[in-house]
């Protein structure tokens, strides 16, 4: 199937596009589909495969916005650096310092997301709330600065039980609100994505209404 047109028109036309980012997200999709959104105005694009990305990147238009969005591995960060503009997830101060050495030796400072564990799903990553502020004291206090956390980003149960998904929308909202620090809140997805909105997400990811069902 390719791009969905009708419907991204739609979910843009119902975005508040000034409080509001919409990551397309084109994880196993080929380029021309990526080609066909991106001529329709898209230039946010979310992969969680760090190859695919790279391999992508290198054939796209250099103006998109590359969201790193899969659980990203340490030793993997090195192929990414260069150009992300986003990197979704991070979940280990570990990663985090990863984030800004290899930012540093491309002189850039990358943006990140802290991801909060928010869902009753074991499959989830994430942090809870203690670790997400121990993470956040130790880069206050640390000497990074080539990586920037920009905000949260939290994944609610995958639930037909849409009172369920909102109850962790509202958590990762109250989390959210209090670090004045940061812009992005990351929420939603294909499934989830008006009620994320209507709890004061800032980002959604969105990938099988505008593409189909993963290949």
């Amino acid at each position: 199937m390719a791009v969905n047109k009708e419907v991204y028109h739609q979910i843009k036309t119902g975005l508040d596009t000034n409080r509001v980012t919409l990551v397309a997200v084109s994880k196993t999709k080929p380029v021309e589909d990526i080609l066909e959104l991106y001529e329709l105005g898209q230039r946010d694009f979310g992969e969680n495969y760090v190859q695919e990305l790279v391999d992508k990147q290198s054939l796209l238009p250099k103006d998109i916005h590359w969201h790193f969005i899969g659980h990203l591995q340490s030793n993997k960060v090195k192929y990414i650096a260069p150009f992300v503009n986003l990197i979704h997830g991070v979940d280990s101060l570990k990663l985090l310092k990863e984030i800004n050495k290899e930012a540093l030796k491309n002189n850039r400072v990358v943006d990140v997301l802290l991801q909060v564990y928010i869902a009753q799903e074991e499959t989830k990553f994430g942090l809870d709330e203690n670790e997400l502020q121990s993470i956040i004291s130790e880069f206050e206090k640390s000497e990074m600065k080539n990586v920037q956390i920009c905000g949260l980003m939290g994944m609610a149960s995958f639930s037909n039980d849409m009172g369920q998904v909102r109850s962790e929308f509202k958590i990762l909202k109250s989390i959210y609100n209090k670090y004045a620090s940061l812009s992005i809140l990351s929420m939603g997805m294909s499934a989830d994505y008006q009620i994320a909105i209507e709890e004061g997400s800032t980002m959604v990811r969105i990938g099988s209404l505008l593409f189909g069902v993963r290949n």
